[in-house]
């Protein structure tokens, strides 16, 4: 007869753990996103669709997405390679850049727009050099992006460093010795065992610069229908006690946000089995 020990754990059991669980994430997830669609519900068909669908929003909604998307594709490019450098190579200063990539985080956002305002204006240490090139920074679309690259570029960073931690040199090399080029090898062995981390810090990227405002909101000089923001826009209702109004924009935030981040899950979990399963 075998016996069959069941292993101490220091955790709580699974009953209990995952009810407050789900009690955690109903009290600081479920509860807001309900409220928000209650009170959207509170409006009519044809009220929601009046203010959803207003000329100011919709440039908010293109311009927000657009430098949203710009910015993650940045951020995806250039991220790989600092992540790469930081991972494959030892150099002095290495530590001090690596602290340099999270500087988005400690940063306040109002303190990073403040900055990038100052760096890109007409008279700043950047826009002073652009503006005889024709190139206007700051208070024009151009600045919206570079402040959602800026505050994006940890999360793709910190995302692709483990992946490329653990991804075995030696795969390369025998990618070499069988006679691979080295974009071969960097597309065939590299980027597919790494691009679901990728995707992730995209995502990851492209979701913290929806609903960014405080490094936005100085550069962008909130022109309406040029560099307004949509979370700009929110907060103005807000403060014209138009909560249904908020809440309505917002709902639409949401339910685009969701969509193209089922997608995204869809191309990461798609692109895992490819390389699990080699088809």
């Amino acid at each position: 007869m075998k016996i069959v020990l069941k292993q101490a754990s220091v955790i709580p059991g699974f009953g209990l753990t995952l009810g407050y669980t789900v009690f955690y994430l109903s009290l600081i997830v479920l509860l807001p996103i309900s409220a928000l669609f209650l009170k959207t519900a509170t409006l009519g068909w044809g009220e929601f669709w009046s203010i959803v669908s207003n000329p100011r929003v919709v440039a908010s909604y293109r311009l927000t997405f657009g430098a949203s998307l710009v910015g993650a594709l940045i951020n995806a490019f250039f991220g790989f390679i600092v992540a790469w450098t930081l991972v494959r190579y030892s150099f002095p200063g290495k530590k001090i850049i690596d602290a340099l990539v999270d500087l988005p985080f400690a940063l306040p956002t109002a303190v990073s727009g403040i900055a990038l305002t100052a760096i890109y204006s007409s008279n700043g240490w950047v826009g002073r050099y652009l503006e005889p090139l024709g190139i206007k920074a700051a208070y024009t679309p151009l600045g919206v992006t570079i402040a959602l690259t800026f505050i994006g570029l940890p999360f793709v960073v910190r995302t692709l460093q483990p992946a490329l931690e653990e991804l075995d040199p030696a795969t390369e090399e025998a990618a070499r010795s069988l006679g691979a080029s080295r974009m071969q090898t960097f597309l065939r062995v590299i980027l597919p065992a790494v691009f679901p981390a990728l995707l992730t810090g995209f995502a990851l990227s492209f979701a913290r610069a929806l609903g960014e405002y405080g490094s936005v909101v100085f550069i962008s000089g909130n022109m309406p229908m040029f560099t307004e923001i949509t979370p700009l826009l929110i907060i103005a209702k807000l403060e014209q006690y138009d909560y249904a109004g908020a809440t309505a924009i917002a709902s639409v935030m949401l339910l685009a946000s969701f969509a193209i981040l089922l997608v995204i899950n869809f191309l990461q979990w798609y692109s895992s089995h490819r390389y699990r399963t080699g088809v």
